[in-house]
């Protein structure tokens, strides 16, 4: 059976499950679950996913809810090694370590802008959070190419979702200020399947937030889409 991914592109932790997906080269299905249409309150979501978030993956008769639940579980069951999610106990802890620096600091930082923004009609938003969680990432990345050392993990696709669809709205990341963030968003983005799996959609959500924001943003806002285009910046 194919498996069946339910979410939406504008949504990080998708884009996150997305790239897993084609780096394993699993066929999947897409379907759509709309939010701002309520879709994730439907009896027939809540009862694959009793939470109703986005995504939720199916597999069979298996409902799997959370990105980081769902990328370690295609992994360890699809995958023909453990590259992505290292089985060794310490490379695992430092992915894990990183996935949870996601979920429990980037996303959150992120999410409050967007909340202060378009529940709270916000302009003048506090986007250092946003810089702090670089500086850190910044740190991760010392010494290493990649976001749990020196191989690609599921901790770089579930980070990349977010830092680029930041990158892309609130916060561009700044070379001179993140050499190593730059340098990993830029190697990230080379990935064959990242455009359609991920940028594609950071763009969509960016321009939700450019039409929010006042017109003196246009300039960094563009910088953004710029960098990106030219392989993040080489950025």
């Amino acid at each position: 059976m194919v498996l069946v991914l339910y979410g939406t592109e504008g949504s990080s932790p998708v884009r996150a499950v997305l790239l897993t997906l084609r780096a394993l080269e699993l066929e999947h299905e897409f379907r759509e679950i709309d939010l701002t249409a309520g879709d994730q309150l439907k009896p027939d979501y809540v009862s694959k996913n009793p939470q109703h978030t986005v995504p939720t993956l199916q597999d069979g008769d298996a409902y799997i809810c959370d990105s980081h639940a769902i990328m370690g579980y295609l992994v360890q069951k699809y995958a023909k090694d453990d590259a992505l999610y290292p089985r060794e106990p310490l490379q695992r802890a430092i992915v894990d370590q990183r996935l949870h620096f996601e979920t429990g600091v980037l996303s959150i930082r992120y999410k409050q802008l967007k909340r202060l923004l378009f529940q709270e009609k916000v302009t003048e938003l506090p986007v250092e959070s946003l810089h702090e969680t670089y500086a850190l990432l910044e740190l991760f990345l010392d010494g290493h190419e990649y976001m749990a050392g020196e191989q690609l993990t599921i901790a770089d696709f579930s980070i990349v979702t977010s830092v680029s669809t930041a990158h892309l709205s609130f916060a561009p990341v700044d070379a001179t200020k993140y050499p190593n963030l730059s340098a990993w968003l830029a190697r990230i983005s080379m990935l064959p399947y990242y455009e359609q799996a991920n940028l594609n959609g950071a763009r969509r959500m960016a321009e939700l937030v450019r039409a929010k924001l006042p017109k003196q943003f246009d300039k960094l806002w563009q910088k953004a889409f710029e960098d990106i285009k030219s392989g993040a910046g080489k950025m």
